[in-house]
């Protein structure tokens, strides 16, 4: 058994913890400490201070999960302004072994070695996910994370794509609206323009002109809040017409995967569970025409750990260095 620093560095946090891994697996994730980036000058002196907050030594090894694109040489973050040069890492952090990865590679290792109690049943049939065969993760958050799961029976393999950039397909004339309207922004349309937490408020924009509405302009996180409370009736329509996309933008992922099983993730996706459950997600995510009835047949789950990217990266050391 070994110990180890688990790291989740956003934009706007950084999140630290023991973790503890045997045999390729995660045995224990210690409770974690959640420091804001704003608030010191780099990594390492963040580092610094979660030892001190431990009040012992810290483990010779770290697995880092970084909400940015993974480089030899340097990594930057959008939103954050600390740099990581990972040639540097051990000897900057007094670390003899580390693993890298992007945060959403990070979620893949984490579905695929968390308990089955740490996922909650979305559609599909109420089972476990399969030992063997592809789990689509898609996690709507900043943007839209995508990445694939393959198991073997024994062993998996997680592959972090750029599945979040592939076209948005309306599929009603609602949609076909809410199209036209990025449009005046955006040459092509992605679905991260709509199924993410920005796209919230282009699609209560697209919803406010179709009723004639003159609306005032609102932040995404405080629309959200209007929309999920249901304070603001619009708000709460474009919260309803999201769960309906992530459907099946979520149905399209599975059939161009090729997935057995459907996980969803993400901060967003946890907060937004019981609009998922209510609304007509399942129903987009099977409506796939001649395949509806091989959709029916796939279970779809939110993953409900409370820390699914220290989880995944300690998961990923455990893969990387095995003892």
């Amino acid at each position: 058994m070994r110990e180890i620093v688990a790291v989740d560095i956003g934009g706007t946090h950084a999140r630290f913890a023991l973790a503890r891994i045997d045999d390729g697996r995660v045995i224990e994730l210690a409770e974690a400490a959640t420091l804001k980036t704003a608030e010191y000058a780099s990594f390492e002196t963040a580092w610094e201070d979660f030892g001190r907050f431990i009040g012992s030594p810290l483990p010779t090894a770290t697995a880092i999960a970084v909400a940015a694109l993974v480089q030899a040489d340097i990594i930057h973050f959008t939103n954050n302004p600390w740099i990581i040069r990972p040639p540097l890492i051990c000897e900057k952090l007094g670390v003899e072994a580390f693993s890298l990865v992007n945060d959403f590679e990070a979620v893949g290792h984490a579905v695929a070695q968390v308990e089955e109690a740490s996922f909650q049943h979305l559609c599909g049939p109420n089972v476990a996910l399969a030992d063997k065969g592809t789990i689509s993760v898609i996690g709507p958050g900043t943007g839209l994370g995508v990445a694939h799961v393959f198991r073997d029976g024994t062993d998996y393999r997680v592959q972090a794509t750029e599945g979040g950039h592939i076209g948005f397909a309306p599929l009603d004339t609602i949609e076909d609206q809410i199209l036209a309207h990025l449009r005046k922004s955006y040459r092509r349309v992605s679905v991260e323009r709509v199924v993410s937490g920005p796209g919230l408020v282009d699609i209560y924009e697209a919803l406010a002109a179709i009723e004639g509405q003159t609306i005032r302009r609102f932040e995404d996180k405080a629309l959200w809040q209007l929309g999920l409370s249901g304070e603001d009736r619009l708000a709460a329509a474009a919260v309803d017409r999201f769960c309906l996309t992530l459907g099946s933008v979520a149905g399209d992922i599975a059939l161009a995967q090729g997935g057995s099983g459907v996980v969803i993730a993400g901060g967003l996706g946890l907060r937004i569970k019981d609009a998922l459950l209510q609304s007509g997600f399942a129903e987009r995510f099977r409506a796939k025409g001649r395949f509806e009835d091989m959709m029916s047949r796939i279970p779809v789950k939110l993953i409900t750990h409370p820390q699914p990217g220290l989880f995944g990266a300690a998961a990923a050391f455990a893969m990387e260095h095995p003892e």
